[in-house]
């Protein structure tokens, strides 16, 4: 990782995320790997010292292998130590009944698990995580609930760092995620109220491997019972239409009846409702 970098216009925000954790003593950053937890990581090993920071990963089954892999080698990058955690918000009747705040009781399972397992043994004092300042400004984010109520700290958001200047402060230190797509956990791909399950987690995780196998990096695998609802960007459509047998392959081996290829393309957030498109009858 780069460790003389110069921010540019980036730079106030990056100091007034500096002198945040340089009050922090031993610090835990909830890690993912996605740009925000490791560019806040990033910028905690550069305040404080490698040897003052963990990057505290959750494991269950809501999280892709995958992403689990790319998390170590991002937080090897940055040169933080990982210590993973098994989360189990599956235990949790609230989580699995898949309401609009599914992640509150999700990051409170994290937090918990973080309080009762891992700050004791690392001696730290404080935890942060990477909400930025465009999250705040969501409506649909309870998980920044759950983070309050274990006063866990929000360098990035406080400092007023948005989801571009967060990019650009990871390009800066070169991070290998500083571009990567959003990816949020394989529960989002479940419609609101309807039960989260192991089994469901483990039908979307095989069939979005299978499509990232034919080389489609951005995209989703919408679970309705037997049916797949397929988001890939549409520029990958005739892509898509071209290799359709070893897709329709892929995705039944996961365990679907049904393939359906989504024509609004892929989009973050796409089982929140939508607004009715001009036109539409």
């Amino acid at each position: 990782m780069q460790v003389d970098v110069e921010f540019g216009a980036d730079q106030p925000l990056v100091d007034a995320v500096t002198e945040q954790l340089q009050g922090a003593g031993r610090l835990g950053v909830a890690f993912s790997g996605g740009v925000d937890s490791s560019t806040l990581l990033a910028l905690a090993v550069l305040a404080l010292g490698s040897d003052r920071v963990v990057a505290v990963l959750g494991v269950s089954p809501s999280l892709a292998a995958t992403e689990r892999t790319a998390a170590h080698a991002v937080a090897s990058f940055i040169g933080a130590p990982v210590v993973e955690v098994q989360t189990h918000e599956g235990d949790r009747a609230a989580y699995r009944a898949n309401g609009p705040d599914r992640c509150f009781h999700c990051k409170t399972e994290l937090f918990a698990r973080i309080d009762d397992e891992v700050a004791a043994t690392h001696r730290l004092d404080a935890v942060a995580y990477g909400e930025n300042a465009d999250d705040v400004l969501r409506p649909d984010r309870p998980g920044s609930r759950a983070a309050t109520a274990f006063r866990v700290l929000r360098p990035l958001a406080d400092a007023g760092l948005d989801k571009a200047a967060v990019r650009r402060v990871a390009r800066a230190l070169e991070l290998p995620c500083a571009d990567k797509p959003a990816a949020p956990c394989l529960a989002s791909r479940i419609p609101h109220f309807e039960e989260v399950t192991p089994e469901k987690l483990a039908q979307v995780e095989e069939a979005e491997r299978a499509l990232h196998a034919l080389g489609f990096a951005d995209c989703r695998v919408r679970h309705h019972g037997d049916v797949a609802r397929v988001e890939v960007p549409a520029a990958d459509f005739a892509r898509a239409v071209e290799c359709r047998d070893e897709l329709v392959r892929g995705v039944r081996a996961a365990g679907y009846r049904f393939v359906a290829l989504d024509l609004a393309g892929f989009r973050s957030g796409s089982l929140r409702p939508l607004p009715v498109i001009d036109g539409a009858g």
